[in-house]
């Protein structure tokens, strides 16, 4: 079977039908392909970065949130499928633990350090893009609030997960201090 369809030449694109037979195409330019997309490219951006770790671990971490982003967009395609809330919390929880043990910010710091670190600040800024997209869909049409949730959280945990690689690695954090000229 050919990768090819040709469907989508004129710019449609089907979404998730229980009766494929009778789906329904939109536009790719629409808000909730658009959203897809960005959640796409950061799960792509994340494969990146993982390609950076040698950390069974945080491999695992980042391919757990591979499989997320996933979930996420395919019930923003209309599957079936469900994304819990518990998602969230346990990003919150390795943020938390993270957090004690990292050194306290009370600065802007620069992305950067390590090629994996700096690969989470992109992947975290991606994340906020999503996020701001996932919120503009949500303004038209019903998008759970798990979802909503986990997408704001996921920055932040991102963010986390950079400064973490970077401390791991004994790489001191770039400040940033704006000065008043």
């Amino acid at each position: 079977m050919a990768i090819y369809t040709k469907k989508g030449d004129k710019g449609t694109t089907s979404l998730y039908s229980s009766q494929p037979a009778t789906s329904q195409r939109i536009s790719k330019d629409s808000i909730r392909i658009r959203t897809i997309g960005s959640i796409d490219e950061l799960d792509s951006f994340l494969g990146l970065a993982k390609s950076f770790c040698l950390d069974l671990k945080i491999q695992k971490i980042i391919s757990d949130i591979q499989r997320d982003l996933l979930t996420i967009g395919s019930c923003l395609a209309g599957s079936k499928l469900r994304f819990s809330k518990t998602k969230t919390k346990k990003l919150e929880k390795m943020i938390d633990v993270w957090e004690g043990n990292l050194p306290r910010l009370s600065h802007f710091i620069l992305p950067g350090g390590t090629p994996l670190s700096a690969q989470l600040h992109v992947s975290r800024s991606m994340a906020r893009r999503a996020e701001r997209e996932v919120t503009a869909l949500s303004e038209v049409e019903k998008v759970p609030d798990s979802i909503k949730i986990y997408m704001n959280r996921l920055s932040d945990f991102l963010f986390m997960l950079a400064r973490l690689t970077n401390s791991d690695q004994k790489i001191k954090e770039e400040i940033w201090v704006g000065k008043k000229k």
